[in-house]
């Protein structure tokens, strides 16, 4: 692949067809600095029950193992936009085992590094000035991309997303099950819900998927949520998305599998762990796969957060926690697998969750399931 950066997730093209707004009655609210409507553009992604059922139905075992990682566009940093930064704000609802509340906002304070951190590693040579600098400060305790073994609730919360493209080709993502109002709301990247101007169909999520096994089912999407700085341009500063899925035999998904917290606004190179379903080589997209380290400043061409990791194709859309709990698989989501510049294969960017990415979310826990 030649291209300067190229996007995690397995992507290509989307359908043609200009987004449907979800509401027809959405006026607009007033408009940011950049001109645009601060709050998400949303779309139908299925709208009743034959639908839903066609889309499951074209989910086959034998079509998710033959989904593919694609490239995608590269960042432009001449239209990118910094994130807005706002209150910091955080929940981990009940469906997680914790009643902190959904509307209380509050800060999560401290990191999971400390004890037992490595000593700082060297990133070598690949890197930029701008990303060596910074990222040699970082501690990486645990992984720059290894099987995740130990269970806990991240087993059940995160998971492989499938759409297909315009092109007709069946690719990949990851995304996470959250705690939210409806329970029924994924985060994962913008670009895995659309790209070049258009979105994916037949759009599900397969939380703990397990070489082809589907052990809670899977959840086809019912609306797609994004921020009006991807759907206008693509800026890599706000690739971030939601689905909200439809219920499965009368039940939630949060119901089913928990829900991982959420946060935004919180400060910046905290310890984070990031997990996803790699495809490319040298993974197969089969296994859950996970890096952790200190997170560090993009220098180069974004705003984005970097961390020191392996995973490759199809793991766009894997959550960042903070405070991740390894022995409860419980953390909290403070931002995305988004893309790697192939001149630093090492590294892992993802977009900070700022005012943008709370607005996504909140809608989306918003939005009926149906």
């Amino acid at each position: 692949m030649h291209r300067r950066v190229a996007l995690l997730s397995a992507v290509a093209l989307a359908v043609a067809g200009a987004l449907i707004p979800a509401s027809a009655g959405a006026a607009q609210a007033g408009t940011s600095a950049t001109g645009l409507d601060p709050r998400p553009v949303r779309w139908s992604a299925t709208d009743s029950w034959p639908e839903r059922r066609t889309v499951l139905q074209y989910w086959t075992s034998q079509r998710m193992l033959a989904a593919e990682p694609l490239s995608s566009p590269a960042p432009r940093r001449a239209s990118s936009d910094s994130p807005t930064q706002g209150s910091p704000w955080a929940t981990r609802g009940a469906s997680t085992g914790t009643t902190t509340g959904g509307r209380v906002p509050y800060t999560i304070r401290g990191s999971s590094a400390g004890a037992g951190q490595a000593a700082p590693w060297s990133v070598g040579g690949t890197a930029p000035v701008g990303v060596r600098q910074v990222a040699q400060q970082a501690q990486v305790p645990n992984s720059p991309g290894l099987r995740w073994t130990d269970g806990g609730a991240v087993v059940r919360t995160v998971g492989r997303v499938f759409f297909t493209t315009a092109e007709g080709r069946n690719s990949s993502c990851s995304g996470t099950a959250v705690t939210s109002a409806n329970e029924s709301v994924v985060m994962t990247a913008g670009h895995c819900v659309k790209l070049n101007g258009a979105a994916h169909r037949n759009w599900v999520f397969v939380p703990g998927f397990d070489n082809g096994r589907r052990p809670f089912g899977t959840w086809v999407a019912t609306r797609l949520l994004t921020t009006q700085q991807w759907n206008a341009r693509e800026d890599i500063n706000f690739d971030i998305a939601a689905a909200v899925v439809a219920p499965l035999d009368g039940r939630t998904l949060t119901d089913v599998v928990g829900g991982q917290g959420v946060a935004f606004n919180q400060a910046r190179r905290q310890q984070m762990y990031s997990f996803g379903y790699p495809a490319a080589a040298p993974f197969n997209g089969s296994r859950l796969i996970y890096c952790s380290g200190q997170a560090f400043d993009d220098t180069v061409m974004t705003r984005d957060l970097g961390l020191r990791c392996a995973m490759t194709g199809g793991s766009s859309g894997g959550p960042w926690f903070r405070n991740f709990d390894e022995s409860t698989g419980l953390g909290w989501l403070n931002s995305v697998n988004s893309f790697k510049y192939n001149f630093a294969p090492d590294f892992m960017f993802g977009p900070f969750f700022g005012n943008e990415a709370q607005a996504v979310y909140q809608a989306a826990q918003r939005t009926n399931a149906l």
